[in-house]
């Protein structure tokens, strides 16, 4: 596969290799992190982050380092091309604006090189800290998915679906000052081989 790094101001995106997966289940294993993704071991890292051949993930880096993980999930048929989006970072990178850089440099590499127009979400309908992340990058609620994921005590929790066009997207200061939508250059991407 080839190499695919995407930067941004303060992050970079780059994919899941076999060497991230120890740092992807200690960041996924944080209690705050694990309140919402679930229970992961090894094999479930592995199996959903790098074996999956309909999900593309990446690391969130910020100064090199491993700060989170954004999976992609592409609908390629023509008629219903879109994406769904998931992304968490671990504790010490929370709050700082870095998950809305990340998903603006995602979904700007997703329009401008693949034609995707519409992309989803789906946060727990009470991770609030999740839903004024995804407001503040242009997602829009949809509606509540009643009893739709089994949360970690084995109850049903509720998700909130949210959506985006790609002419809605929020660009601007990564920090949390917005401008229109789409009014900056996309993300800067580097290629190569592995």
């Amino acid at each position: 596969m080839d190499e695919l790094r995407l930067s941004g101001e303060r992050v970079a995106l780059r994919r899941v290799t076999e060497p991230d997966l120890e740092d992807l289940l200690a960041l996924l294993q944080e209690p705050a992190v694990a309140r919402w993704w679930g229970d992961y071991d090894a094999a479930r890292t592995r199996r959903e982050l790098l074996d999956d051949p309909d999900v593309e993930a990446f690391v969130v880096e910020v100064g090199g380092a491993t700060a989170g993980v954004l999976a992609v999930e592409e609908e390629n048929e023509p008629d219903y091309r879109h994406a769904a989006l998931d992304i968490s970072l671990g504790t010490d990178h929370q709050g700082q604006g870095l998950g809305r850089e990340a998903l603006r440099v995602a979904i700007d590499h997703l329009i401008a090189e693949r034609g995707h127009h519409r992309f989803t979400i789906d946060p727990a309908a009470d991770n609030e800290m999740a839903i004024r992340c995804y407001a503040a990058v242009g997602f829009k609620p949809v509606g509540v998915m009643r009893r739709y994921e089994r949360g970690r005590d084995g109850t049903w929790r509720d998700g909130l679906l949210m959506d985006l066009l790609a002419d809605e997207l929020v660009t601007g200061d990564p920090r949390g000052e917005t401008a229109g939508p789409r009014d900056r250059p996309g993300p800067h991407t580097g290629g190569g081989s592995q």
